[in-house]
C-alpha cells in the first residue's frame, strides 16, 4: 500500500518538472519588435509638448531634459553627450530614444502580460512623469492618449513607410 502513494508522488514530481519550462515560457514577454519601437519613438516625437519658447530647456524633437539625457546616453551609447550634441544630431537622438523606448516597452509588456496598448500607455506615462501609473487625468492623460493615437496610426501603416 505504501508503494502506491510514493509512486503517485514521484509521478506528480516528474510531471511538475516537465511542465515548469512550459510555464516559464508562457510568462516570457513577446520580444518588442523594431516596428513597435519605431512606432513608439515616432508617437513620442509627435506628441512631444511644444512650449513655443526658443530656449525652453528641453532638447531634440522629443523634448528631453538635460538631466535625463546624461543617464540615457550613458546607458545607450556608453558615453555621455551634452545637450547640444544631442540636439544637433537627430540620428543620435533617435538612436537614444529608440534604445530607451525598447527598454520601457519591454518592461511594460512584461508588466501587462503582453498587452500592447496598455504597454504603450504605461511607457508614455513613464516618459512624461517617470512613473508607469497616475496618468489618468489632466494634461498627462491627454498626453498619453495622444501617444496611443499616434502609435496606433504608426502601427497601421505598412512597414516600409514607417520612419
Amino acid at each position: 500500500m505504501i508503494k502506491k502513494p510514493i509512486g503517485l508522488l514521484l509521478n506528480g514530481v516528474i510531471v511538475s518538472f516537465g511542465l515548469l519550462p512550459l510555464l516559464a515560457q508562457a510568462q516570457q514577454p513577446v520580444p518588442v519588435s523594431a516596428t513597435q519601437v519605431a512606432a513608439m519613438v515616432e508617437a513620442l516625437r509627435q506628441a512631444a509638448p511644444q512650449t513655443k519658447k526658443l530656449n525652453d530647456g528641453y532638447y531634440s524633437e522629443w523634448q528631453v531634459k538635460p538631466g535625463t539625457l546624461k543617464g540615457w546616453t550613458r546607458t545607450c551609447l556608453k558615453r555621455e553627450l551634452t545637450p547640444t550634441q544631442f540636439e544637433n544630431s537627430p540620428a543620435i537622438a533617435r538612436q537614444v530614444v529608440s534604445c530607451i523606448t525598447r527598454r520601457e516597452l519591454t518592461n511594460q509588456l512584461r508588466a501587462t502580460n503582453n498587452n500592447e496598448i496598455a504597454s504603450v500607455r504605461g511607457a508614455a506615462c513613464w516618459w512624461m512623469t517617470g512613473s508607469y501609473t497616475g496618468c489618468n487625468k489632466g494634461f498627462t492623460a491627454e498626453y498619453v492618449q495622444k501617444v496611443v493615437r499616434f502609435y496606433q496610426q504608426q502601427r497601421s501603416k505598412p512597414a516600409a513607410t514607417q520612419s
